[in-house]
């Protein structure tokens, strides 16, 4: 009960928050959908459509959007303000998009990141371990917003291996937006993996493995090794938190069409409804992760208890 009470308060909060600053946002959503020339008549009349003003015209504060908004959404009855369809049916359509792109990063990133991360505190003072770093180095410098459009440069406009925009071709369509999420995340990893398996390994029991006979790849990979997974645990379950909300800005550079992209057009069309309903989204799977996150520390490491 209180794990559910934990993520109806956060997903709460964060349409609070999205609403309370939709609000304050200049412009008027009937003045981009109808246009400056259109009459008083027509705008009052898209206004109360939209549930912006009341019967009398005025304008509904924003308590009363709020509370109409979790009526709306709790019916299924919250449409959008540009196409009058329902918020969560077009999100519905969208978001089978980012979570092929975010499961995409995430294996990337545990595929290559633990795995560099490893090799360097085994080969630690050697070159494995400063080309790892150095790779690591790299991917937490580069923001996403300028490695997304450098391997757009690269690889599809000078090198056209790559298509530009879309999702139309596939896994070809993938590789370079997944890159882009999951390279920084790999990065973060490496260096998390590396730490934690040095600390674990100056610990009494690994001497006391050593001290026993045990050979070193035993006492490294049997012993140190799952020890020191909970720290790089910690990392991913916040990195698949924050993979919906990341994949914004990848997104749009690719024309990746995920709820990123579909979040970015309905803040620049002033649609509040489908801003809102894309906000709960990301909220409900950021919380999620979390809790799966809780569950792997009770999987890894018996000692922890989740309450």
């Amino acid at each position: 009960m209180s794990k559910l009470l934990q993520v109806l308060w956060v997903m709460l909060g964060a349409t609070v928050l999205v609403t309370g600053l939709l609000h304050w946002v200049p412009g008027d959503p009937v003045d981009y959908i109808l246009g400056e020339q259109a009459t008083q008549e027509a705008r009052l009349k898209l206004s109360q459509d939209l549930g912006l003003v009341d019967a009398e015209g005025h304008p509904v504060r924003f308590v009363g959007q709020y509370v109409g908004f979790i009526s709306k959404i709790s019916q299924n009855k919250l449409l959008s303000y540009r196409t009058r369809e329902p918020v969560m049916t077009r999100i519905a359509a969208r978001l089978p998009y980012t979570m092929i792109l975010a499961l995409a990063s995430i294996l990337f990133a545990l595929a290559l990141g633990p795995l560099l991360g490893i090799i360097a505190a085994w080969r630690r003072g050697e070159w494995p371990d400063y080309l790892g770093r150095f790779v690591a180095l790299l991917g937490i410098s580069l923001p996403k917003f300028f490695l997304a459009p450098m391997l757009l440069l690269v690889f599809s406009i000078y090198w056209p291996i790559f298509p530009i925009s879309g999702a139309t071709d596939g896994l070809m369509s993938l590789v370079l937006p997944a890159f882009s999420l999951g390279f920084a995340m790999a990065a973060v990893q490496m260096r998390f993996t590396r730490a934690s398996i040095l600390e674990v390994a100056s610990q009494d029991y690994i001497r006391t493995a050593r001290a026993k006979g045990l050979s070193e790849r035993v006492v490294y990979f049997k012993h140190a090794l799952r020890n020191a997974l909970m720290p790089v645990v910690t990392v991913v379950g916040l990195e698949l938190g924050s993979l919906l909300a990341g994949a914004v800005v990848v997104e749009k550079i690719f024309g990746w069409p995920g709820i990123g992209l579909l979040l970015l057009e309905s803040i620049e069309q002033l649609d509040m409804p489908m801003v809102q309903g894309v906000v709960l989204v990301i909220a409900f799977f950021y919380v999620v992760m979390n809790l799966f996150t809780d569950w792997l520390y009770d999987q890894i490491d018996p000692r922890v208890r989740v309450t």
